[in-house]
C-alpha cells in the first residue's frame, strides 16, 4: 500500500507563501533547500504523517515557472513514499504508465525521486520517492 509522502504547491514567491501556511498549518515550517537539478527551492511543513511542500521556481524558464505562468499557483503533484524506487518504476512501466524520468534522481528532503506522466494520471503529477 502506497502512502502519500507529500503534496507539492507551485507559489511564486516562498517569502510570502511560508508564513501564510505557518497561519494556516498552525504549524512551523521545519525546511528550507534548494534543488538545483528542479531549479526550485523548497520548503517543507509536517502536517500530521504528510508533509505539504512549497516550491519556487529559481529559473524564470524552469518548470515550476512555466506551470506557474500556465496553471498559476495551487497543488503541482502528490508524492507516494515507496520502499524500492526502481521496482516501482519497472512495475508502473509494465503496467502502462510513462515515465518523466528513466532513473531515479536526487530530489528534496534527501529522497530519490521519480515523476510519472499526468496524461497518464487523470492530470495529476505523480511523484515516487525513496529515502537515501
Amino acid at each position: 500500500m502506497l502512502q502519500v509522502e507529500h503534496i507539492g504547491i507551485a507559489v511564486k514567491e516562498l517569502s510570502g507563501s511560508i508564513p501564510l501556511f505557518e497561519k494556516l498549518l498552525n504549524t512551523a515550517c521545519y525546511k528550507t533547500e534548494m534543488v538545483e537539478s528542479e531549479k526550485v527551492n523548497t520548503a517543507f511543513f509536517q502536517v500530521g504523517n504528510t508533509k505539504i511542500e512549497l516550491l519556487e521556481s529559481t529559473d524564470e524558464n524552469g518548470v515550476i515557472a512555466r506551470y506557474l505562468e500556465k496553471k498559476g499557483e495551487g497543488i503541482h503533484h502528490i508524492a507516494f513514499e515507496v520502499k524500492d524506487i526502481e521496482a516501482e518504476m519497472k512495475r508502473l512501466v509494465a503496467e502502462g504508465f510513462v515515465l518523466l524520468n528513466e532513473k531515479p534522481k536526487a530530489g528534496a528532503d534527501n529522497k530519490l525521486v521519480c515523476f510519472l506522466h499526468p496524461k497518464g494520471t487523470n492530470g495529476v503529477l505523480i511523484e515516487l520517492c525513496q529515502g537515501i
